[in-house]
C-alpha cells in the first residue's frame, strides 16, 4: 500500500520558522556523471559519478519576507519539511535540506486576484529521516 503524504497536515520551516502560505514544495536530487566508453566498441563499460546537488522551489501565496531577505543578502538557511500522513496515523517523515540558499525569485499575480511568489533554491545535501 503506498504512503499517502497530506499536505494539510504537513509543514516547512525555514531557519526554525513555518512558511505561512505555502502551496507546493517541489525538489530534485542532481548527480552528475559520466560513461566510460569501451575502445572499440559502442557500449559503457562503467560509469563516473560526481557532484550531487539538490534544487527545489517553493510556491507561497503572496511573498515570504524572510526568504526575500535571504534572497538579497545571499544568505545560506536551512529548511525542513516535515510530511504526515493522512489523519489517525503517527506516520512522518522529516527531509532536512543543508545549506541553502535561494536562487531566484519569479512572482505571478492569476486571473482570479490571487498572488504567488516562486523561490528557487539550492541545497547541499537532502536528508531523511
Amino acid at each position: 500500500m503506498p504512503t499517502v503524504f497530506s499536505a494539510n497536515r504537513s509543514s516547512v520551516l525555514v531557519d526554525g520558522t513555518p512558511v505561512e502560505g505555502l502551496q507546493s514544495l517541489v525538489f530534485r536530487v542532481v548527480t552528475e556523471r559520466e560513461d566510460i566508453r569501451a575502445i572499440g566498441s559502442n557500449e559503457r563499460v562503467d560509469v563516473i559519478f560526481g557532484l550531487r546537488t539538490v534544487k527545489g522551489e517553493l510556491v507561497i501565496r503572496s511573498a515570504h519576507f524572510g526568504l526575500d531577505t535571504l534572497l538579497q543578502e545571499r544568505a545560506k538557511f536551512q529548511l525542513v519539511a516535515s510530511l504526515k500522513r493522512t489523519e489517525g496515523t503517527d506516520d512522518l517523515r522529516t527531509l532536512s535540506f543543508d545549506d541553502c540558499y535561494v536562487e531566484g525569485k519569479a512572482f505571478q499575480v492569476d486571473a482570479h486576484g490571487s498572488a504567488a511568489t516562486t523561490y528557487a533554491f539550492t541545497a547541499t545535501r537532502i536528508r531523511e529521516e
